[in-house]
């Protein structure tokens, strides 16, 4: 590689997630990018994990990245859907550059070369989305142009049930994931979150379902599985309630704005009988000021 991937050593303050406890495993994550990209790497040790740690990064926090032949992939789950991931990735990968080409000259003859990167996202939230889809930074822009000036392409791949079922039988460990988490969000319709989790650890550790890996760290995957179904109930009952708000707002500025046309018309009839300002302020129970306000309005 023309450029090291180097990791920058911070405090990390956010909690880890399933999925990045278990492909941070070179391993897992070497076998999930085969099967993401069609490819036959064999030695784990061409792979460099260079996730950034960073409480900033609490809000857009990547789940990996890493370096692999002459690109840089960034690989985040998600279960919740939203079009500002494009614009995360930017501001995560020009810091990831940054990190990279600290010690390089940039302001040299010497072209730096960047490893190209990919930005995968794997879905598996409630709210129904497409098998494959992709997600551009320019999506966001106010202006819509043919050729923008900075793009960035992030794809999305729904592992749901019935969704990418190659993909996920050429990772079996993806496989396992996607089950393991869906049987959580059923289970938890039925029980205590508590008991959800438990349930599902213990019914996939006897199927062979991420068996190694919630065997080896039962109690930590539990407590990270109950906070990040938790976290997503939490976001989803935030969305919803927003929505309500919006929709009450827009309901009662809907019947104020009703009410005062109603008035005007009252007006605009009262005028053309030949009623007095005091007359028409009288009749609709309002100030005479009002009444003026609303005729200089009406001329």
């Amino acid at each position: 590689m023309c450029v090291n991937a180097t990791q920058t050593p911070v405090n990390r303050s956010f909690k880890a997630r399933i999925f990045e406890m278990i492909f941070s495993n070179k391993e897992e994550l070497l076998s999930l990018y085969n099967a993401v990209n069609g490819t036959d790497y064999k030695n784990s040790d061409e792979l460099e994990i260079n996730t950034l740690e960073n409480a900033i990064y609490m809000a857009m926090h990547n789940d990996i990245s890493f370096v692999i032949g002459f690109y840089v992939s960034l690989y985040e789950h998600q279960s919740t859907y939203s079009p500002n991931l494009p614009l995360r990735y930017m501001l995560y990968i020009s810091d990831v550059y940054s990190a990279m080409t600290k010690n390089m000259n940039l302001y040299g003859e010497t072209a730096v070369a960047l490893p190209a990167p990919r930005f995968i996202i794997f879905y598996n939230g409630a709210k129904k989305r497409p098998e494959r889809e992709e997600l551009q930074l320019s999506a966001l822009y106010k202006v819509k142009e043919e050729n923008p000036s900075l793009e960035l392409r992030a794809t999305l791949l729904n592992i749901n049930p019935g969704f990418n079922d190659e993909l996920k039988r050429m990772c079996k460990t993806l496989g396992d994931y996607a089950e393991y988490t869906a049987r959580i969000r059923q289970y938890a319709q039925e029980m205590p979150i508590e008991l959800a989790v438990e349930h599902a650890i213990t019914e996939c550790i006897k199927e062979g379902i991420l068996a190694e890996f919630l065997s080896r760290q039962r109690a930590e995957a539990k407590s990270v599985s109950i906070y990040e179904y938790d976290e997503e109930k939490h976001l989803r009952m935030e969305r919803e309630e927003n929505y309500e708000k919006g929709y009450k707002l827009g309901e009662e500025a809907g019947y104020k704005l009703g009410a005062q046309q109603k008035v005007m018309d009252q007006v605009k009839k009262k005028l053309a009988r030949g009623a007095s300002v005091d007359e028409i302020a009288s009749a609709l129970e309002e100030e005479p000021e009002t009444i003026k306000e609303i005729m200089d309005a009406l001329k």
